[in-house]
């Protein structure tokens, strides 16, 4: 009598499509929650630190500016001010 016969299958390859689909969106997509900061300086005011919240708004040395993160660095821009 037989308890346990272990047969030679072949993995179903939906599950393997599936999985790979799943790895790439996990390994692709940007983690919100990550905080990307520049350090800033211009002719007129000291070094400061712009950051990217995760809500997209940009945030100056810890304070949220309530805008919006390439609109606020554009600006910054724009008058001068280098960002790196």
């Amino acid at each position: 009598m037989k308890l346990f016969a272990i047969k030679n299958k072949k993995p179903n390859l939906n599950f393997l499509w599936l999985g790979l689909f799943v790895f790439v969106l996990t390994a692709c997509s940007k983690d919100k929650s990550e905080i990307e900061c520049l350090t800033c300086t211009g002719e007129a005011n000291m070094p400061f630190e712009l950051c990217e919240d995760g809500d997209g708004n940009a945030t100056v040395n810890g304070i949220s500016t309530r805008t919006d993160y390439q609109i606020y660095l554009s600006d910054l821009q724009k008058e001068g001010v280098v960002c790196d």
